[in-house]
């Protein structure tokens, strides 16, 4: 399946954003993007060398390939700013989980709460079922909290800890329009 989405450029002049799925030409930017501490810090898988970066790009192509896990990379001008996902499981089929990252160079830029708005649409309109999207975060994480609101995104519960994250975190939601 090739899926291709795109986030236009903006009135203020933001350029446009291309959302497509991960492909090797992939290794080396995750490897880059990865060597910052504080997306470290926030995501699960370490990326540190080119083995982990070909470890996580078939996790996202497996994900793909059984429908649970729907990755993009968020591309600025052909270069990788950022990724984001919706999470599916068979269990909960009415329902899914978003998640993003940004690189550094591209925080501060509306680049994550343009790629989440982008997924959002694309999830709603086109995975059959799907009611509604949940969002999760560490409660520390603010940028995450100011994604998920600029995004629709409302808060819906503080969840207790429990591993692999440390602390409590938020829960957000967005239900599909009806």
């Amino acid at each position: 399946m090739t899926v291709e989405l795109r986030a236009g450029p903006t009135p203020a002049g933001a350029p446009a954003l291309d959302l497509r799925p991960w492909d090797d030409t992939g290794i080396q930017p995750l490897i880059d993007i990865y060597r910052d501490p504080a997306l470290r810090r926030w995501t699960r898988i370490p990326v540190t060398g080119v083995e982990d970066a070909m470890h996580w790009l078939e996790l996202q192509r497996d994900g793909w390939r059984t429908g649970e896990r729907l990755s993009f990379a968020v591309r600025e001008s052909d270069r990788i700013v950022g990724h984001v996902v919706v999470k599916r499981s068979a269990a909960h089929d009415d329902r899914a989980e978003v998640g993003y990252w940004t690189a550094a160079e591209a925080r501060g830029r509306g680049i994550a709460t343009r790629a989440l708005e982008t997924l959002t649409d694309w999830a709603f309109t086109t995975l059959a079922g799907l009611t509604r999207l949940e969002l999760l975060h560490q409660i520390d994480n603010r940028a995450s909290c100011r994604v998920a609101q600029k995004s629709g995104y409302t808060y819906h519960q503080t969840l207790p800890a429990r591993p692999p994250f440390p602390l409590d975190g938020h829960q957000h939601v967005r239900e599909a329009p009806r």
